[in-house]
């Protein structure tokens, strides 16, 4: 064999891991669009990933067809997974924003299939070649399987560790977008004696990867007018961290927060939603020194927890460090939280709320979980009867917990499946609700060691909305909010306790939801 023959075979193996690389990432890319826009994480990646397998099948069946003309397949095969793949992200923002619902996900299978077709393509054409330059069969396939494995893992490191935290979902698509179409040209150069018209060919790829360039440059501000028509108020901040995707709007004297699409607080009523978190399990225990929050980084459910002069220490839990930053830095934040954050006697940790339950020896006299809606896996977790009941075996004697549970009147069987499972850890509970205009009819579920007496309570700080006299309007519920619910058949639904196990409580979610 020749040194152009070695030099063309060792770029053959090298291509193979490159468009590996890409085609994983691609593929965790969709996943993580869809799990974005669409929500329910494991859903979206396990679609994704079984119409992304499935076409890698279609298109390796269909390689068999391809038994001439071996490189200038590949090459524009590449051009297509390089253009449909670079602009995946910025197209599925604008088909989000002005297509009819359903259009977004159809969009998102589709293209999935699409590529997984063109990436199934790839391998067998590639094993073909090295096989014609000299290089036996068995050795050819071996090496270039291998470097397609290895090129897998790479893939997803690259896109957990660098492209999705540093380049976003949008410019990740058109970057990667490049490389496919860089390995296509390299094709060309090396082969150019084998290939006719390569000048056309080459020409064609230029354009394409220019086209490409430009998304990269431009792209993200156009998909950032998309998802402007996304939401209600003018974007004032949008970052992508490395667990979800952060939003503040601002319209008048309205500023809201948005995690992963999903509304988090509106500063014309959040002290509803955060007086009736904090104050009726402040009002609880016996003497409230020790308070833990999960979740809650935007400090508002601090700030209203430090209004008690007895309090020694609040322990605050929240995964993503981007959140708790922008509620130190952000002007219209910290007008709302008040600094709580940097008190003094603050202490936050940012490790998975259920995790730290499990390590922590700590005993607390107030515990408030404030966590997003159980709309994923990951999520879920933080809804079930072993979530609780970690959260109870650190929970005083004469202590209290509240947690917010949705709505009951849009999500009414979410809310009482919730107030089940906390009540399947032996503790007692009482059922609260609350009109938040900004998000409509809100629940919660407090629950303690001991009986509560809801009537015995009083509010001691001040407040703009709870009063003693008000707590026990918030524990009664109308006839289409209440536990009562009734089965197809008429019948009285009983409801059993969200567990590990058996995560039941994600379909209710979205059962729920998916007409709001």
């Amino acid at each position: 064999m020749d040194q152009q023959s070695i030099r063309q075979s060792h770029f053959i193996y090298w291509a193979s891991g490159i468009v590996s690389i890409c085609g994983i990432i691609f593929e965790v890319l969709f996943g993580a669009l869809g799990s974005y826009i669409l929500g329910d994480g494991v859903k979206q990646y396990t679609l994704v990933i079984s119409f992304f397998l499935t076409g890698m099948g279609i298109g390796a069946s269909l390689s068999e067809k391809v038994m001439k003309n071996l490189l200038i397949s590949f090459v524009y095969i590449e051009f297509m997974v390089a253009l449909i793949g670079g602009f995946s992200s910025f197209a599925m923002f604008g088909i989000t924003a002005f297509s009819p619902e359903g259009t977004d996900a159809l969009f998102l299978y589709l293209i999935t299939l699409t590529v997984g077709a063109l990436t199934g393509v790839e391998l067998p054409i590639l094993i073909r070649k090295a096989n014609e330059i000299g290089v036996t069969l068995n050795r050819s396939t071996a090496r270039v399987l291998f470097s397609d494995y290895a090129g897998g893992l790479i893939g997803g490191l690259l896109f957990v560790f660098f492209l999705r935290p540093e380049l976003g979902m949008v410019k990740s698509a058109f970057f990667v977008g490049c490389i496919n179409l860089l390995v296509a040209l390299t094709v060309l150069w090396l082969f150019r004696k084998e290939i006719a018209k390569m000048a056309i060919h080459f020409a064609i790829g230029c354009v394409i990867l220019l086209f490409l360039i430009i998304g990269f440059l431009f792209g993200e501000e156009m998909a950032f007018s998309f998802e402007q028509k996304l939401y209600q108020d003018p974007i004032i901040h949008m970052e992508e961290s490395q667990y979800q995707k952060i939003i503040l709007t601002k319209d008048g004297q309205d500023t809201r927060l948005y995690l992963n699409g999903g509304l988090q607080l509106s500063s014309t009523d959040e002290y509803r939603y955060h007086e009736v978190l904090v104050h009726p399990a402040m009002s609880q225990a016996e003497n409230p020194e020790n308070v833990l929050i999960l979740g809650g980084g935007d400090g508002i459910a601090a700030k209203e927890v430090l209004k008690y002069d007895n309090v020694e220490t609040v322990t605050l839990v929240d995964l993503d460090p981007a959140v708790v930053k922008l509620a130190n830095t952000n002007p219209h934040l910290l007008k709302l939280n008040k600094g709580s954050l940097e008190n003094e006697k603050m202490k936050i940790i940012h490790q998975d709320a259920f995790k730290y339950l499990e390590e922590t020896n700590r005993w607390f006299d107030v515990i408030l979980i404030d966590l997003p809606d159980p709309n994923d896996e990951s999520l879920n977790k933080l809804y079930t009867k072993e979530f609780y009941s970690l959260a109870r075996n650190h929970l005083s004697v004469d202590g209290a917990m509240m947690v917010q549970a949705t709505s009951p009147v849009f999500a009414r069987e979410v809310y009482w499946t919730i107030s089940e499972t906390v009540a399947s850890t032996n503790l007692h509970v009482e059922n609260l609700h609350v009109d938040v205009p900004s998000f409509g009819n809100w629940g919660y579920v407090m629950a303690s060691r001991e009986p509560i007496n809801i009537s015995g309570l009083a509010v001691s700080v001040p407040t703009r909305f709870v009063t003693t006299s008000l707590l026990p309007s918030l524990t009664e519920f109308g006839k289409d909010e209440d536990n009562h619910i009734i089965d197809k058949n008429g019948d009285s639904k009983e409801l059993k306790p969200n567990t590990l196990i058996d995560p039941h409580l994600i379909q209710k979610y979205e059962n729920a939801w998916e007409n709001y």
